[in-house]
């Protein structure tokens, strides 16, 4: 029995170490893409290529949003780097 167990209990763990690779990976994933958001929200009106796209949104709505979505990303990218599922 206890050979048994000893199977379960690796597989358990190979189970427990791949989820947390994938779950940490998918949250660095979406931490960059939130944080570039974040980017072209705040700096958007400098960067050339994205000024048209930017500049036709409510400033103060703009801001807000990016502010939003680099405290979001911030704490995504914590929560990938800590592992702590």
């Amino acid at each position: 029995m206890s050979d048994y167990h000893n199977i379960l209990e690796k597989k358990r763990r190979a189970e427990r170490k791949s989820y947390v690779l994938i779950r940490s990976i998918r949250d660095i994933t979406m931490s960059v893409l939130i944080l570039s958001m974040a980017i072209l929200m705040l700096f958007g009106t400098k960067i050339s290529f994205t000024q048209k796209l930017v500049i036709s949104i409510d400033p103060l709505m703009r801001y807000m949003f990016g502010g939003l979505c680099l405290i979001y990303g911030i704490f995504r990218l914590y929560r990938a780097i800590k592992k702590d599922y």
